[in-house]
């Protein structure tokens, strides 16, 4: 898989991934040669032409990083790292979210609010790819990520573990007045249908954002931001 861009491939040599080379436009002068050269990863300067043809993403920013493919995590080692940092679990759910740009950007907002884990299904979603790492400016490499067969499966398990589950909605209540403390996990609907009905039935409760514009929606990642924040926000005071 690539990784491409500056922060993403700094990211992925702090993270210890796996790199097998590092490709690297010539006339670059950037830390990220160094650090490489320091941990023994290959690197093979390359004309620009050259490095468009190897980009997936056509934003590589004169860096290309050959790495394993992403390595997925079990619910189970969400839980297991939220107890290793001795915290309430954290975790969020994505019903759905087919834009790799969301998912990167999920992602990222994700690991900036210190969220344990995210969950994603195997079907008719978005995976981590190349254009998620680069969205992501490098988060993907320090978020553990479940990829799982069945969500409300993956729900259920959460609920075993004592995680409070809350499907975002624009029919669920206030979240200024909900309770986001404790053992959490906040489930994000996809960017067309939203939480499906079966799912958002299976969550302990439903919470939405007040809307006062004449949309009646937001872009997924923009609100899992938000309601990723507000827990933060209640888990801090």
């Amino acid at each position: 898989m690539n990784v491409e861009g500056k922060n993403a491939v700094m990211e992925a040599l702090k993270s210890n991934a796996t790199i097998d080379i590092i490709m690297v436009e010539k006339g670059q002068n950037h830390p990220i040669i160094a650090i490489a050269r320091e941990k023994g990863v290959k690197l093979q300067f390359l004309d620009k032409a050259v490095m468009d043809r190897n980009s997936v993403t056509k934003r590589h920013q004169g860096f290309i990083a050959k790495t394993s493919e992403f390595e997925y995590c079990d619910v189970s080692d969400i839980l297991d790292y939220a107890k290793e940092k001795n915290q309430e679990a954290f975790v969020v759910v994505l019903d759905g979210v087919e834009d790799p740009h969301n998912l990167g950007s999920i992602i990222r907002v994700c690991e900036c609010a210190g969220v344990h884990g995210i969950v994603i299904p195997k079907h008719r979603s978005a995976s981590v790819n190349e254009t998620v790492v680069k969205v992501s400016a490098g988060a993907a490499e320090h978020v553990k990520i479940a990829r799982v067969t069945n969500i409300n499966s993956a729900i259920e398990e959460l609920q075993q573990n004592g995680v409070w589950v809350y499907a975002a909605d624009m029919n669920g209540e206030d979240i200024y007045k909900t309770d986001l403390k404790g053992k959490i996990a906040l489930v994000i609907g996809g960017e067309g249908s939203g939480v499906k009905k079966l799912t958002k039935q299976l969550c302990d409760k439903t919470i939405a954002l007040p809307i006062f514009g004449q949309v009646n929606s937001l872009n997924a990642s923009v609100a899992c931001g938000i309601v990723v924040y507000e827990a933060l926000r209640q888990r801090l005071n």
